[in-house]
């Protein structure tokens, strides 16, 4: 069942048109992720979404009808510009983003008190925001965002400003969302924080979709076309290699692609071990981040 269907959406500003004839549709109760380069026309897309800005032409429609003010109250949204008041008290902040959505204050208070404690900041809620790192800062707005327990949350670059322990925090937060049935769209450029909590992917780039669908489908489709090489060793030997193309080269691990056929696995693999100790040798599918970057490089060639 879909809870969000976009259809053909076109936003211009003056001469540029920022989003041109999109589509897409959301599951419900499934993690969907909007992404491309910066000026893709993922925010622009997204204001719309959430009623900020009127598509020119095309439809939105949002549990089961045409887009109305009214379904903001079934929605959260964490904009990829923060927007907290900086001299106002936590708590009071969090009561304050609580009733502008229908909750009662009791309600809100108690709700954004249960999450403080949750995010280990329960001590902040006397503070205020200009008194907290950015890392505290961007727990309150994420608070902020659920705490009227939304059907539908969008998260716009939402791990922006945090450190790992505490995006691996919210990750999980989103993952027991969902399994809590609730329908999250998440924008990043971190396509490992893609292929860890999304489903499906839009991949919007100049305002054109140029790819969608399900992630599993998608990566299986492009086969597996990459070598990953795990070592001990030096490097050097990598040097030798010809008609490749490396996507990720490190200490001791290397991700690459064949760019000719006649270039085979087997003497590759023989020259690796004519020199390191070999702890790996793998054909796996590509990762989200190359299928990223071969799908925009393409269409900007196009």
């Amino acid at each position: 069942m879909n809870i969000l269907q976009v259809e053909r959406i076109v936003k211009t500003f003056g001469d540029y048109k920022a989003v041109n004839e999109v589509s897409f549709e959301v599951d419900n109760g499934k993690v969907f992720g909007l992404l491309g380069p910066n000026g893709a026309g993922k925010t622009t897309t997204i204001r719309m979404i959430n009623n900020i800005l009127i598509p020119d032409t095309g439809n939105i429609n949002i549990f089961g009808q045409k887009l109305q003010r009214n379904a903001q109250n079934r929605m959260g949204y964490l904009p990829e510009e923060r927007g907290l008041y900086k001299k106002i008290k936590v708590i009071e902040q969090l009561i304050y983003f609580g009733q502008l959505k229908g909750m009662t204050r009791i309600k809100a208070s108690t709700q954004a008190r249960k999450w403080l404690a949750s995010l280990d900041a329960a001590e902040w809620e006397n503070k205020k925001i200009q008194e907290l790192s950015k890392g505290m800062q961007q727990k309150v707005q994420f608070i902020s965002t659920i705490l009227h327990d939304p059907d539908l949350l969008i998260l716009d670059e939402p791990f922006s400003g945090f450190d790992p322990i505490n995006t691996e925090t919210l990750k999980q937060i989103i993952l027991d969302l969902k399994n809590e049935g609730k329908t999250i769209i998440l924008s990043t450029h971190v396509m490992e924080q893609v292929e860890q909590l999304c489903d499906d992917i839009c991949l919007i780039n100049k305002g054109r979709t140029v790819l969608q669908g399900s992630v599993r489908e998608i990566k299986r489709s492009r086969g597996r076309d990459t070598i990953l090489l795990e070592y001990e060793g030096a490097d050097s030997f990598l040097n030798a290699l010809r008609n490749v193309r490396f996507l990720n080269r490190s200490n001791g691990r290397v991700e690459f692609r064949l760019e000719k056929a006649e270039e085979h696995y087997k003497e590759i693999l023989q020259l690796a071990m004519n020199n390191v100790n070999v702890l790996r040798f793998e054909l796996i599918e590509p990762s989200l981040h190359e299928i990223f970057i071969d799908t925009v490089s393409k269409d900007k060639g196009e």
